[in-house]
């Protein structure tokens, strides 16, 4: 079933062209009046619309009737659903979709959204169906296209052609259960996507996505190591000026309190990272 046509019609649809055809599979859709589709040059769903309308000139003298499709569509009815539906192209190919879409069509136009919102009864809804396939029986004695008909009597009777395929009991039945289904609250179907993780701006005290050459980090340890280098060379060459080892000491000292508190700040971010991942 094409996936645009809302589940209750579906189920109707389904109904409808078992009933008129005997049959609900893939099949169903190949089919043409009186089961001739062996004499065809080939499968109804292969042809385009075009062909289709074309090829059923010759059915209805030939066939008795120029019904096609897994919905019995008459050349007149494909012919003006080509006319109302603007993109429907010759061109396009018979398939099994676009059948559905088409008796889709055909059950807006017969009242199938009044129905499931209440404005016309089961009944009426019924007989409307009836009047569109003419396999559907009427449901209450009423005037028919030929006739006053009983319940159970095609829409049709009296004309040598046509008659009921399937009991009003059984239409009741499917109708109620298109009434429910198209009456239940239907959540589309959600494409699932990989879950997003939202981030959280860290700040990177060690910088840590940065070259060694611009880290902060590393140039602080890096001017501490070099002023314990300096004041040590110094004492084994003799001695520097006492000024000279204390500025060089405080600058050491200084760079050592720096490196450990970044040291610190990054234990901290770290920690927060490793615990937003793990969450």
């Amino acid at each position: 079933m094409d996936k645009t046509v809302p589940p209750g019609a579906a189920i109707l649809l389904d109904f409808i062209r078992e009933t008129e055809v005997g049959r609900s599979d893939r099949a169903s859709y190949d089919v043409i009046y009186g089961h001739n589709q062996g004499k065809l040059p080939q499968p109804l769903t292969t042809m385009t619309y075009g062909e289709v309308v074309d090829a059923q000139k010759g059915w209805s003298k030939r066939f008795r009737s120029s019904a096609a499709g897994g919905y019995q569509f008459m050349r007149a009815t494909l012919i003006d659903l080509a006319k109302q539906v603007t993109s429907i192209s010759g061109k396009d190919v018979f398939t099994p979709d676009l059948q559905d879409r088409l008796g889709y069509r055909l059950l807006v136009r017969r009242g199938y959204p009044e129905f499931i919102t209440g404005k016309i009864s089961l009944v009426e809804f019924a007989e409307n169906l009836a009047k569109e396939w003419a396999s559907f029986p009427v449901l209450v004695s009423c005037k028919g296209a030929h006739r006053v008909l009983k319940r159970g009597q095609s829409y049709y009777a009296g004309d040598g052609l046509n008659k009921a395929l399937v009991r009003p009991e059984k239409v009741e039945a499917v109708l109620k259960q298109v009434l429910e289904s198209a009456r239940r609250p239907h959540e589309p179907v959600e494409e699932q996507t990989p879950a997003v993780v939202e981030k959280t701006v860290v700040a990177d005290p060690g910088d840590l996505a940065k070259s060694p050459g611009k880290s902060k980090t590393v140039w602080t340890w890096a001017l501490a190591g070099i002023g314990a280098a300096v004041s040590a060379a110094g004492d084994f060459l003799g001695g520097l000026d006492w000024r000279a080892q204390l500025l060089i000491s405080a600058a050491t000292v200084g760079f050592a309190v720096y490196g450990i508190k970044r040291r610190a700040d990054l234990a901290r971010a770290v920690r927060s990272l490793k615990a937003e991942l793990e969450a």
